[in-house]
């Protein structure tokens, strides 16, 4: 079978539980397939918090790398966010990530290099993401549920450094800003990486979202963006320097 007849029927299977899930969602249930399916997915959801409290428990002070999944080793991302977590590990920091390719396995490749913890978040998806050779073979957690995974990324962090990526790091960023903004976690460093990349994204959230005053103009000071791996590290270390706090306090 050619290359465009298999694509093609890939995306024929796509479709088909596509159209799966969104007919699953209108179909009526009896009470009995409710009860069993909700307590199955509540089991499910426990036992997934149960392994990440346990695991990251005493993990010490740490900085999540956000970023893109489909970032090369060549591209100059992946050397940032390797370069990155080599000098947090120097700093005394753990690195955790995503636990996939990109972005993710460049911030646990710098640490693993470094000697310092390397760990990995990972979750199952439907073309199903391995988790990278450079997590530490007991800090390696993989997840059905993302909502699990998020609380575990803002647990367990001291601070964030957010790398170009697309809709999933755009969601965690957002996260993040959310959870500090509302006073829900305390006020950790979010720092994004890459002046240009992130440029449109910052000039639509002054002349809009500031502009509308759908957020106070003093909540952009949540946010620090720089071009290097030199600046990034230093305002996570001037951050706790600046409050007199120690990471993971």
């Amino acid at each position: 079978m050619g290359t465009r007849s298999k694509d093609k029927v890939v995306k024929i299977q796509d479709a088909l539980e596509e159209e799966h899930r969104i007919r699953q969602a209108f179909k009526d249930k009896n009470w009995s397939e409710i009860k069993s399916s909700d307590s199955w997915v509540i089991f499910k959801v426990m036992s997934e918090f149960v392994e990440g409290f346990e695991k990251l428990a005493k993990i010490g002070p740490c900085v999540t790398i956000f970023g893109s999944a489909r970032v090369k080793p060549n591209n100059p991302y992946y050397k940032m966010a390797e370069d990155i977590a080599e000098q947090l590990v120097q700093q005394g920091y753990g690195v955790i990530t995503g636990g996939g390719p990109g972005i993710m396995e460049a911030g646990n490749k710098g640490a693993h290099k470094a000697g310092g913890k390397s760990v990995g978040l990972n979750i199952y998806l439907p073309h199903e993401q391995k988790g990278n050779i450079y997590i530490d073979a007991d800090k390696l957690i993989t997840f059905d549920y993302f909502f699990v995974r998020k609380v575990m990324f803002v647990k367990y962090s001291q601070g964030f450094i957010v790398m170009p990526g697309g809709f999933g790091t755009m969601d965690e960023l957002s996260e993040a800003l959310t959870l500090i903004q509302t006073k829900k976690i305390g006020r950790f460093p979010i720092v994004m990486v890459g002046k240009k990349f992130w440029s449109g994204m910052m000039e639509w959230i002054k002349t809009t979202l500031v502009s509308e005053k759908m957020i106070h103009e003093e909540d952009l000071d949540l946010i620090n963006i720089v071009d290097t791996p030199e600046e990034a590290v230093a305002v996570i270390d001037e951050f706790y320097g600046k409050y007199l706090l120690s990471p993971n306090f």
